[in-house]
């Protein structure tokens, strides 16, 4: 320690040294800036394309840097009026580095990433710029268009009500915009597509990602899943949550405030213990003892929902439902952890405060919650495609990202996608004042202390933003002040829609505004409010561009009188009604406040009844604080409690840490899975060639076959029964049937390639492809489907095994890819089988033109060889692709034209492949005339 701090004060740490190692490529910005001042604005696009010139001629994006943030810093100034400050582009560079780059509030993130969006565009490649809400991605999409449009490049965002062809050709954009959700969830989508043409991405060149840490660490911990209906078992949520109130809560020790301790029990102690579950907060968990899995079995059948016992494996399912509508009743609160909205129970990000559209909580407790609700439960879904956000950004050839609070999370980032932390000084001093936390005994005397300071604050006319944890407590607090006649804003998951325009006027003179963490991210609170907005509103919806710029010039002034005022009284007040679990959603709060040198104050009020100090400080806590005086009323403010306190929220987000590291550790068989699924997928997709990859893979299972009886045949020599088996195995597989003398390996694989061939003939080449591709991607994605599954059931089946002394990751890895490798080869010979099985009927005109190509034939038989036979042989291809196109027109009528003309059936052991013509031996004399062999000339 002593060591570290001694290196560190003669070198500085190494946020200095990365930020040191920025200054002479600034240096080198600054120095090209008077070149990009004389450029005229018809040269801007003409300098991007000599950019793309010199990058194809071998140049790299670091050789260019230079000039091309010279040339995007000059197009800013021109174009909206902003030039970028030093300190910004220092966090540009870092950005095209693929570093993290932190800045503090206020400092102009969104400007900072347009010049490296810039450089690593003219790859011609594409750049994706992340953001938490369509809202910001529309609004940076917009803002920033016209920089990018004067210096040549499109610009695109992904928005959630785009349809296919309007998300392709914004994802064709030379820089797109849109949210983690949406590009994840096209992500998936394109993977389930059926054609490449309808595919919207077109690869994962270059990321930056704004407020990187909501998006990386606070929702992490929820994989982006697209899911179909499954099994409809709504009714038993609604029997199960009719009941669940008989169970109760094991007894807590009155001196500890423990459950009793199971470990060392015999299983008579464990019987005797009295209650029925016990509930773990921390980890939103419940468990049950072995009289409550009694009490449950005796529920089920007193109302007859059972019969035999409920460790019967069809009754087995019902222990869960009891779990989720316990977890529902006890753990999962209205307006805390969701609301309800139109019928509809809507999950609330607890990190942003924001509802979660379109997400649903997994594995039935989403069910369990509309139950308890007593709303109309939708069916349980089915997973068909699921990633987690760690697993699909570190699918872009570089990754970057900003945000306002990094520092704290530098080694989850540098873990788990190798990303460096870069603290970027601010361009003007902080001027903020943080002050040391309240801490009250208990919560009513908190919200009191609260609601005091606002009044006292508001009544001279500073602005206040008090950041609370969940839509249930700014509500509490909206009725405290309302009874103290205080006027205020509330901002929460309920009126969300009003975010902008409450936002915009949170800094004006004697604003008082309650929000959940949702005021956190990507907004901008200005003191003194906002004159644009302003602006908007004195003009009105209808105004022209002139009406609107001539009450900007007035609002802008009337806003310099109240930015001095409001500046003068300390800017804006921040209050925290309480700590959140990680350090990052505080620092998010107070950054609000004290923006580019700014003043403005910050203060956390705090009580033993809050979340973070009962699960992790205890009643021991409270009870200590007691005893030496804390009397009820009186807050303790101290920065030793500062620092127990920060201390308690650096052991939550390490223990998070783990959960989220031990998560990630299971999906990545998952996503190595899912990589090999999704290529191979794209190559049948792509491949016109399909009848060769189904003849070689016959080839192969030919191979194991004649192994197999080869080997038997070896230790069974006086018996008949391996080559019976092995004809019974070519039959069922291939249905195909040779004379009882003829079962060798040249044999079977010939009448194989002349089963494949003609089949390919009859039908069409486009046509028989297009029915070997869609018999591949209907069983991958059905077998792709089941897996998902087995691996869900695999992860919790292994965990049993720590028992046996065994590390459950590693038994997940080997089984995961034992059952991976058997479903490849299930794929593989399913559809191989099934094409060799199908039968081609042709259309009585097809069947005409069929005869008539073999009247032609025949005539040419007396022809010359190489011309009449080649004539003939090119006439019969072409007449049977041109009966056989005459029914596809289009992609629809072409699919349904393809299974019903190869109608699949199962066939016996004597059911053959029908021809049409006499077939020809191998040996015969070809029908060509030629006088060869068949196999050494047209049979070739």
């Amino acid at each position: 320690m002593f060591i570290d701090k001694v290196l560190t004060a003669i070198f500085g740490t190494q946020n200095d040294r990365d930020v040191k190692a920025l200054m002479p490529i600034l240096a080198a910005v600054n120095a090209k800036e008077e070149w990009a001042k004389s450029l005229k604005p018809e040269e801007f696009p003409e300098q991007t394309k000599k950019f793309k010139e010199r990058l194809a001629a071998g140049e790299t994006l670091d050789d260019i840097l230079p000039e091309a943030f010279a040339l995007c810093r000059e197009a800013s100034w021109r174009v909206i009026g902003e030039r970028p400050f030093d300190v910004q582009i220092m966090g540009s560079i870092n950005l095209h580095q693929g570093k993290i780059t932190e800045m503090k509030t206020g400092e102009g993130k969104t400007l900072v990433a347009v010049a490296p969006a810039y450089l690593n565009a003219l790859t011609g490649k594409g750049v994706h710029v992340v953001t938490v809400n369509d809202y910001l991605a529309e609004r940076d999409a917009n803002s920033r268009r016209p920089i990018f449009e004067y210096l040549g490049l499109t610009v695109g965002s992904i928005l959630s009500s785009m349809d296919n062809d309007t998300r392709k050709a914004n994802y064709a954009c030379d820089v797109t915009y849109g949210t983690n959700n949406e590009f994840g969830f096209d992500y998936l989508r394109d993977n389930m597509k059926v054609d490449l043409k309808d595919k919207v991405q077109r690869g994962f060149n270059y990321c930056i990602v704004d407020e990187i840490d909501s998006i990386f660490i606070d929702e992490a911990r929820t994989p982006l899943i697209i899911s179909g209906a499954g099994e409809d078992d709504t009714y038993k949520y609604h029997e199960v949550d009719k009941y669940v109130g008989e169970l109760k809560e094991v007894a807590k020790d009155p001196k500890t405030g423990e459950y009793p301790d199971e470990t060392f029990m015999t299983p008579e102690e464990r019987a005797a213990i009295e209650g029925d579950y016990t509930i773990d907060e921390k980890s939103k968990r419940v468990s049950f003892t072995d009289k409550g899995m009694l009490h449950i079995n005796d529920i089920l059948h007193k109302h007859n929902l059972i019969t035999g016992s409920l460790e019967d494996e069809e009754n087995f399912e019902y222990t869960h439902y009891f779990t989720q509508a316990l977890r529902a009743h006890l753990l999962f609160h209205n307006d805390v952890d969701y609301l309800i909205r139109d019928g509809k129970v809507e999950i609330i990000d607890e990190f942003t405060g924001r509802v979660l559209e379109g997400r649903r909580y997994s594995d039935g407790l989403h069910q369990a919650i509309e139950a308890k609700e007593h709303i109309r439960i939708a069916q349980r879904n089915r997973t068909m495609a699921t990633v987690t956000f760690q697993n699909f950004f570190r699918m872009y050839d570089k990754l970057s990202g900003m945000t306002g609070t990094a520092a704290t999370e530098a080694v989850e980032f540098n873990k788990i996608y190798g990303l460096d932390v870069v603290a970027i000084p601010t361009n003007l001093p902080v001027a903020r004042k943080d002050e040391n936390d309240e801490v009250y005994l208990n919560e009513k005397e908190k919200w009191e202390a609260i609601a005091n300071e606002i009044k006292e604050a508001h009544e001279k006319g500073q602005p206040v933003l008090v950041g609370t944890v969940s839509v249930e407590k700014s509500e509490l607090l909206s009725a405290l002040l309302t009874r103290k006649g205080i006027r205020h804003e509330v901002l929460n998951a309920k009126n969300h829609a009003r975010e902008a325009m409450i936002i915009a006027e949170a800094g004006a003179k004697g604003a008082v505004t309650i929000a959940t963490n949702m005021a956190g991210r990507g907004t901008d609170i200005k003191l003194g409010g906002n004159p644009e907005f302003r602006a908007r509103k004195r003009a009105g919806t209808n105004a022209t561009e002139e009406q609107y710029k001539a009450a900007l010039e007035i609002e802008k002034e009337n806003w310099k009188k109240d930015y001095e005022e409001v500046k003068a009284l300390g800017g804006l007040y921040v209050i925290g009604t309480e700590r959140h679990e990680s350090r990052r959603i505080d620092n998010q709060l107070r950054g609000r406040s004290g923006r580019q040198g700014d003043p403005g104050r910050s203060k956390f009020y705090i009580s033993m009844d809050d979340d973070l100090m009962r699960l992790f400080g205890g009643e021991r806590m409270k009870a200590m604080m007691s005893r030496i005086g804390m009397q009820p009323g009186e807050p303790i403010d101290h920065p030793w409690l500062n620092k127990g306190i920060e201390k308690a929220q650096q052991k939550v987000e390490d223990r998070n840490f783990e959960i989220r590291k031990h998560l990630l550790d299971y999906d990545d068989v998952l996503n190595e899975q899912r990589t090999v699924i999704y290529n191979q997928r794209d190559t049948i997709l792509g491949d016109d060639k399909l009848s060769e990859r189904v003849m070689n893979n016959a080839k192969e299972e030919v191979e194991n076959l004649f192994e197999n009886y080869e080997y038997e045949a070896k230790h069974n020599k006086n018996s008949n029964a391996p080559l019976l088996e092995l004809q019974e195995k070519i039959r069922n597989t291939f249905a195909i049937q040779l004379p009882s003398d003829g079962y060798t390996k040249e044999a079977v694989i010939a009448a194989l390639q002349n089963d494949i061939t003609e089949k390919e003939t009859l039908a069409g080449r486009e046509n028989f492809n297009m029915f070997i591709r869609y018999q591949y991607i209907q069983m991958i994605d059905k077998k792709w489907l089941d897996q998902l599954e087995t691996l869900e059931g695999l992860r919790e089946a292994v965990a049993l095994r720590s028992y046996g002394s065994k590390n459950p990751l590693t038994e997940y890895k080997i089984d995961g890819f034992n059952i991976f490798d058997e479903m490849l080869d299930t794929i593989r010979n399913s559809v191989m089988s099934r094409v060799f099985r199908v039968r081609v009927q042709l259309s009585p005109e097809a069947a005409e033109q069929r005869r008539r190509m073999l009247e032609a034939q025949q005539q040419g038989m007396n022809a010359q060889h190489n011309e009449a036979g080649n004539t003939a042989a090119q006439m019969a291809q072409n007449t049977a692709e041109r009966s056989a196109h005459s029914n596809f027109n289009g992609d629809q009528a072409r699919r349904q034209a393809v299974n019903s003309a190869m109608n699949q059936r199962s066939q016996g052991d004597n059911v053959t492949v029908r021809r049409t013509m006499p077939k020809v031996g191998r040996n015969d004399p070809c029908p060509c005339g030629s006088g060869k062999k068949y196999k050494q000339c047209c049979g070739r």
